[in-house]
């Protein structure tokens, strides 16, 4: 348990210092608790994973990976200055960031000087991109799920 309990002192520091600038929320209501683990349970909708995985493979695949993972290099950048697709998975900072930061983010790609990432607004559907978003998230491990929750969502 105290193994555990530094992991998620860790990445709690991490997502504290990654710079995001999307405020901290606090939940407002009651999330669902899983009893034996203590973490915030997903209650995805499992059509809307099937859908995003879908929109996923035929438009993303090729950037983040099969299971987002990207390249073990994502961050350092390439020699054109630019980053490569960092790993969306519980290995990287996708979820360091709100969904309404990553909806933003497919939506209007991101800056030139910075990545590669294509816009998609435009290309997908609004309803695409949430099931990419729900997706994503659920490749999270329960613990980083956890941390996410806790500080973005607003149920």
């Amino acid at each position: 348990m105290a193994k555990q309990n530094l992991l998620l002192c860790g990445v709690a520091a991490l997502l504290l210092g990654c710079g995001d600038s999307a405020p901290l929320r606090a939940l407002s209501g009651q999330p669902q608790i899983d009893s034996k683990t203590g973490l915030v349970k997903r209650n995805f909708d499992q059509a809307q994973i099937k859908r995003g995985e879908s929109v996923y493979a035929a438009n993303c695949v090729g950037c983040h990976g099969p299971n987002g993972e990207a390249t073990p290099d994502w961050r350092k950048p390439g020699p054109d200055g630019k980053y490569p697709p960092p790993p969306l998975d519980s290995t990287a900072h996708a979820w360091h960031h709100s969904t309404e930061v990553l909806k933003k983010t497919i939506l209007k790609g991101t800056p030139p000087d910075i990545g590669s990432m294509p816009a998609w607004e435009g290309k997908l559907t609004e309803q695409q991109v949430d099931d990419v978003i729900v997706w994503i998230k659920s490749l999270w491990s329960d613990e980083i799920y956890d941390i996410w929750y806790k500080n973005f969502e607003d149920n």
